[in-house]
């Protein structure tokens, strides 16, 4: 009799300790929570994990570019060579955004500094270690 208890104890733990990982998992690809802290302590990169569909039109990234100039040579100068910018497109929908390079976790972090937002001049913006 005693045995029988044991196993069911052993079976409702085992029970409630999957039923709790599948929770997390679920909660993790839900909110890219787990994603965004692999690609930021893994990788030292940065996204924004926005839908094509709600990025901006290429038109509009290309204009931000050209009048921002001043900040993008800024950017690149923060290690020349080694840092760089992308105007990325996506999909048939002709929506983009902007995708800067760097090459160490010191250059991701003067980038930041520059664009001080989470967009650039209202562009999502993805930071990637290269």
């Amino acid at each position: 009799m005693n045995n029988k208890w044991g196993i069911l104890v052993v079976i409702s733990i085992f029970s409630m300790v999957m039923l709790s990982c599948v929770g997390v998992l679920l909660l993790a690809t839900q909110t890219n929570r787990m994603r965004r802290w692999v690609d930021n302590v893994l990788y030292d990169n940065r996204y924004h994990y926005l839908p094509c569909e709600q990025l901006p039109p290429v038109s509009e990234v290309e204009r931000i570019i050209e009048e921002q100039q001043d900040i993008i040579q800024q950017i690149e100068a923060v290690n020349p060579g080694l840092v760089g910018v992308e105007v990325k497109t996506c999909g048939t929908e002709q929506k983009a955004d902007i995708t800067f390079w760097y090459a160490s976790r010191k250059d991701r972090a003067a980038i930041e500094h520059i664009i001080g937002s989470d967009t650039f001049f209202e562009v999502p913006y993805n930071l990637n270690n290269r």
